[in-house]
């Protein structure tokens, strides 16, 4: 199936490793034109290179701190002096925040700031020129909503889920959807570092909770991304499509 993403334009945050990292090499190989966005430069070169010598177009990467305020609006900027306007948008920033139930306002300031705050700046930067054009598409790569203890991620994506079905409502009749993707357990930095950091424990929990029987691969994320990116996907916006391999609910 042709995508029609030849030429099309995208911004992937948080695409130095894991599931940014694999939206970009999925939209490359369909022919768009990817700027991806992190803090660590040697690793967007990495990811550059790797998909430059699988033959795809070479992504532009953009060093930048979305945590500040100005950041978002500086991503932008570079992306639209490179391509001269951007047609998808996918928000892979993220983080896994655990906090107390007296964790203090520091803490949730941070936590929200990092998983919904940057999020919402970095679409209200790239909308301006989307709703001029009258096409474009943003993609959310959120997490869980079966929290098993305090999370500030959780709650922050919980407003992500929410803010992006009013934003799709608001935006549809303009060409430009908005869709959220949830991931179950892929195989990332932050899963195989922090939350299953050893096999017997991945073992464990897909025995458990997955029933396809294996995590995930960041690709499995980025072929969703690139099918929601194209004009194939006019009629799907406002939706929650997790990309999970069936996991339990309470596995979350």
């Amino acid at each position: 199936m042709d995508l029609q993403l030849v030429g099309r334009t995208c911004i992937i945050t948080g695409a130095s490793t894991g599931i940014g990292a694999g939206c970009a090499r999925a939209l490359a190989a369909e022919g768009a034109r990817v700027a991806i966005v992190g803090r660590r430069e040697a690793f967007l070169r990495d990811v550059a290179d790797q998909i430059a010598a699988n033959g795809f177009e070479r992504p532009l990467p953009i060093v930048a701190d979305l945590l500040d305020a100005s950041g978002a609006a500086q991503v932008a900027k570079a992306a639209i002096d490179a391509f001269g306007h951007v047609d998808i948008l996918v928000n892979s920033l993220g983080s896994s925040r655990t906090l107390k139930p007296d964790s203090s306002d520091a803490e949730w300031d941070e936590a929200m700031n990092l998983n919904f705050t940057s999020t919402r700046r970095m679409t209200q930067a790239v909308l301006p020129q989307m709703r001029a054009r009258k096409w474009g598409r943003i993609i959310n790569i959120t997490g869980s909503m079966e929290p098993r203890a305090t999370n500030g991620a959780t709650a922050a994506k919980a407003a992500v889920h929410m803010w992006s079905k009013g934003l799709s409502c608001d935006l549809a009749a303009e060409g430009i959807t908005v869709n959220c993707i949830p991931p179950g357990r892929i195989n990332s930095e932050q899963i195989l570092s922090r939350l299953h950091p050893t096999e017997a424990a991945r073992r464990e929990f897909i025995e458990r909770h997955i029933p396809i029987g294996y995590f995930g691969e960041p690709e499995d994320i980025g072929y969703l991304v690139a099918f929601l990116s194209s004009p194939l996907a006019r009629y799907i916006t406002g939706a929650v499509v997790p990309v999970d391999g069936g996991m339990h609910a309470f596995g979350h």
